[in-house]
């Protein structure tokens, strides 16, 4: 017998939500921030945008089908079905977020607000949904596959991003290593961390850090099969050196970093309390992820 589907509707407290959370009710917090000369108009804009666009999708949801519905914050608990479809309503970043934790579903991007933020992974407002859901059922929606990154240090330990995966020191001390890359070349280092990134990365943390430098390296595309390094603040020594601080990972290649430090940290898309800690001589490899996120444009 086939399961009816399933839509997850994947969202994140807003503004308002938080500040209830931390001064009891929303009256409390207009106080607080009225003593210190400011408005929570526009809080309460967004959370109203927000609210509209989540009983809008609900709406849209075929009332034959399963449903179900999760916070940003219990993602990593969520047991996603591989038949599910992914509705994500809010930033470009919680697509992200989700996307490490799934495995082929189609994801329906929704911006409750379209004027606020770039719009690159939620291209669709809420009133979409009933269409796009009817095309996935039907197969007839058109999708874009996104590369993903991943790194693994072994003994199960795993991590896969969207955007990028950041390794370094869990404070402010100098990440010790040893990285070797695809073509033999290696070199023994003290930076402040390396980021590896997709081209879905490449318009963000990756951008910044190929800016900031100037660097001439062309960033891979989304859907490309590659994925751009760079090293922060490689600083050279009798013991380490500086050379080898960016790149280009093309198909099948990828970066072994041998760990030189008491423990460094590796963690996907920003989220710093989801990660992996890795001790003095286990060997990280990074590389392009075998999965994709499949995005519904």
């Amino acid at each position: 017998m086939t399961l009816t589907p399933r839509v997850v509707v994947v969202h994140r407290r807003t503004e308002r939500e938080e500040l209830v959370r931390q001064q009891g009710t929303w009256g409390q917090a207009k106080f607080v921030s009225k003593s210190r000369g400011l408005s929570l108009s526009y809080v309460q804009t967004r959370h109203s945008l927000a609210e509209q666009a989540l009983q809008t999708v609900s709406a849209a949801i075929p009332s034959g089908w399963r449903r179900g519905a999760v916070e940003r914050s219990d993602l990593d608990r969520f047991l996603f079905e591989p038949e599910d479809v992914v509705i994500v309503v809010g930033q470009d970043g919680l697509v992200a977020n989700t996307a490490k934790y799934l495995s082929g579903q189609p994801v329906i991007g929704v911006n409750p607000d379209p004027g606020d933020g770039m719009g690159v992974l939620v291209r669709h407002p809420p009133e979409r949904c009933a269409s796009l859901l009817a095309e996935v059922a039907q197969r007839r929606a058109g999708t874009e596959e996104r590369t993903m990154v991943e790194a693994s240090g072994g003994d199960g330990l795993e991590m896969t991003a969207l955007n990028e995966v950041y390794l370094g020191s869990p404070g402010h001390q100098s990440a010790r290593y040893e990285l070797r890359l695809p073509d033999g070349r290696a070199e023994a280092q003290s930076s402040s961390g390396m980021l590896v990134g997709t081209g879905t990365g490449a318009t963000g943390w990756l951008l910044s850090a190929a800016r900031e430098r100037r660097s001439a390296l062309r960033l891979p595309a989304p859907t490309e099969p590659a994925l751009g390094w760079f090293v922060r603040e490689a600083w050279p020594s009798p013991n380490t050196g500086a050379e080898l601080t960016e790149g280009l990972l093309g198909p099948g290649g990828e970066l072994s970093v041998l760990v030189q430090s008491e423990s460094l940290v590796l963690f996907g898309d920003g989220i710093e309390n989801d990660r992996l800690t890795l001790g003095w001589g286990r060997t990280v490899t990074i590389r392009a992820a075998s999965r994709k996120l499949v995005l519904v444009v």
